[in-house]
């Protein structure tokens, strides 16, 4: 795996535990997890970065996926492992 990933997430975040599950069976071993919930500063950031205020937002290197149905269907189009690899 060579493209980083990034999770902007929150504590109690079903969807954000549903994306984590995805891209582990996909085989991403680290995710880099923001917690919008704790720091204030991130939120505003990533509101900035994708004009979207819920979460996850989920960056694959310097792309921005989306949210866990963005995701979902990236992968379902094939086009996630290929982002991954």
């Amino acid at each position: 795996m060579s493209n980083k990933v990034v999770m902007y997430t929150t504590a109690v975040c079903p969807y954000c535990q549903r994306a984590e599950m995805l891209l582990k069976q996909r085989g991403v071993e680290q995710i880099e997890k923001i917690r919008i919930d704790l720091d204030p500063v991130r939120r505003d950031e990533m509101i900035e970065k994708t004009g979207r205020r819920t979460v996850p937002q989920i960056f694959i290197g310097e792309r921005h996926v989306g949210g866990f149905d963005d995701l979902s269907a990236l992968d379902r189009e094939g086009g996630l492992a290929p982002l991954l690899s």
